[in-house]
């Protein structure tokens, strides 16, 4: 049983890796459209979906993924979400509140807007 308890450590790890890959996409995944315009079509609706999660206050479903695999594993799972539990905790001890992850989406919002604006400026140059 302790094979099939690693497998399920493993499938959590990955969730993790691939949550923390989509949320480091969302927050600079714009830097890599300005090398690659394309990557556009995938990045914006990233973007959407990321910020819509924080000011909605919603649980992106890889968090409940991730805590489903590691209850299998026989691991404790986590109260709240991706952010609260692994990055909040450390610089915000108290949680996660509304105002913070309204912030976190606004943050989000802005860099990309910015990078999305440079980016259309510097196409309509001669």
């Amino acid at each position: 049983m302790g094979g099939l308890s690693m497998s399920y450590a493993f499938l959590a790890n990955l969730v993790l890796l691939l949550h923390l890959a989509f949320i480091l996409f969302v927050a600079l995944g714009g830097l890599a459209v300005l090398r690659w315009p394309r990557l556009a079509w995938l990045h914006l609706p990233c973007v959407a979906w990321g910020v819509t999660v924080e000011w909605m206050g919603w649980y992106c479903p890889l968090t409940p993924l991730e805590n489903h695999y590691l209850r299998l594993a026989g691991a404790q799972g986590y109260e709240g979400d991706f952010l609260q539990h692994y990055l909040l905790s450390t610089i915000y001890p108290e949680g996660l509140t509304r105002e913070t992850q309204t912030a976190i989406g606004l943050a989000a919002l802005l860099i990309n807007a910015l990078v999305y604006g440079w980016l259309l400026m510097r196409r309509r140059r001669p």
